[in-house]
């Protein structure tokens, strides 16, 4: 017997059709003696519609209230799916984020998970109850009802999973698994893993894989839950992962790389369309430039991501060149102008036509010539390198978004991975 945390997400339960099909895959695991949670998104779209008619309601409104009318999907689709496991002779029940509690902090439309007691859950499941909670909401220190986010579903069954001290965690999506990159560009042969590490699914959540929400793999690293991303659609009567030995059957386990065996130097290529590029040219080289740039942006909550600086021959000017989120495009170009005398550049321009592209994977520590092979493989095919930025397991490139599937097809060939 296990401890299970299953989530399903929002097409999963996209309408009572479907949530009947998630009743049938938590009731095989109730059938096979586990002790069952189930974390739900809200159906498909109407977080969306709720987002909406909040904002038609007045477009500067309370964000506590928001809380409170968004948070509403995720309600009904777990008394939905109570509903029908109870009629299918299945002991559940149903949990808003208040009533577990999943205490969070008081960072409305966006709040972290800070504490779950999991022991009356623990009472209940021991009990033979299954607990069908609602995800992407709790509880903030001014008793309120708060939301975490796009994609807290994901950070709240990892949670809940931690909370529980659960045996593993089981996400449900439209994906059968994590492959070797997006198979709608590399078809045929991006492959599907059996594991991955959590470092390898960190770095490919935050490069632009939308596999998984990368706080929710943050907390899983951290509390070493073990979690499956496995297909809803998948026939609940079908082959099932093993819990106990190897590892096999449908889905990917991502889990600490000890007990990944054989251990491939990439794991990986993953894209993100979600850049825009920021130059600064000649500006004054002296103390305190980097802090007068980067400083305003770091006060008005913008990411900077990938950054070069380019000396001149002289030495008395440099440009500078950074990546921040499209969404802050805008919005950061304004805070540089803001602050233009104090950086003395004499031009700033950007663009958002690019697009930064990863090679990923463990085996990078102990295997030189990854990054070199990279930037021969994308020079052969004539593609310019813009910026360059590393991490112990990781290389990105920011490249012209018009060569993407050329980059992506290319990189998934050069290191091996269209090999079966």
């Amino acid at each position: 017997m296990a401890r299970l945390v299953l989530k399903f997400g929002g097409t999963s339960v996209a309408d009572v059709d479907r949530i009947r099909n998630v009743a049938r895959h938590v009731k095989r695991e109730v059938d096979a003696g586990h002790q069952v949670a189930v974390v739900l998104s809200a159906m498909a779209g109407k977080t969306n519609e709720l987002v909406a008619w909040c904002k038609e309601a007045a477009p500067m409104h309370d964000a506590r209230e928001y809380d409170v009318v968004v948070a509403s999907g995720e309600q009904v689709t777990v008394g939905l799916l109570a509903i029908v496991l109870q009629s299918m002779g299945v002991d559940a029940r149903s949990w808003c984020g208040w009533q577990v509690p999943i205490m969070t902090s008081g960072v409305h439309g966006s709040a972290r998970i800070q504490n779950i007691d999991g022991a009356h859950l623990i009472e209940r499941l021991e009990q033979g109850q299954v607990a069908v909670i609602a995800g992407f909401q709790g509880l903030g220190p001014d008793n309120r009802i708060t939301t975490l986010g796009r994609g807290g579903s994901d950070t709240s069954a990892v949670a809940v999973a931690a909370a529980v001290k659960a045996d593993r965690c089981d996400i449900y999506t439209d994906v059968d698994g994590v492959y070797t990159t997006d198979p709608r560009i590399v078809k045929e042969k991006a492959r599907r893993l059996d594991r991955i590490s959590y470092e390898e699914m960190l770095e490919s959540a935050s490069l632009g894989a939308k596999v998984l929400q990368t706080r929710s793999v943050e907390l899983a690293m951290v509390h070493r839950v073990p979690v499956l991303v496995r297909s809803s659609f998948d026939d609940p009567d079908g082959p099932q992962p093993s819990l106990e030995g190897p590892f096999t059957g449908p889905g990917t386990l991502v889990c600490d790389e000890d007990e990944i065996v054989e251990q491939h130097i990439v794991s990986g290529i993953a894209y993100s369309k979600d850049e825009a590029k920021i130059t600064l040219r000649r500006v004054a080289d002296k103390p305190g430039i980097a802090a007068a740039v980067f400083g305003p942006l770091a006060e008005a909550n913008i990411n900077v991501d990938m950054i070069v600086q380019d000396v001149s021959e002289d030495g008395r000017t440099t440009d500078v060149t950074f990546t921040v989120p499209v969404a802050d495009f805008e919005r950061a170009k304004k805070v540089i102008e803001g602050a233009k005398e104090t950086i003395e550049y004499e031009e700033l321009s950007g663009s958002t036509d690019v697009v930064k592209v990863s090679v990923i994977g463990i085996g990078m520590r102990s295997h030189a010539g990854v990054a070199a092979k990279m930037f021969s493989a994308l020079a052969e095919r004539g593609i310019n390198i813009q910026l360059i930025s590393t991490s112990e397991i990781k290389v990105s490139v920011l490249i012209d978004a018009a060569y993407t599937e050329l980059a992506v097809r290319t990189l998934h060939s050069v290191y091996g991975l269209d090999k079966q």
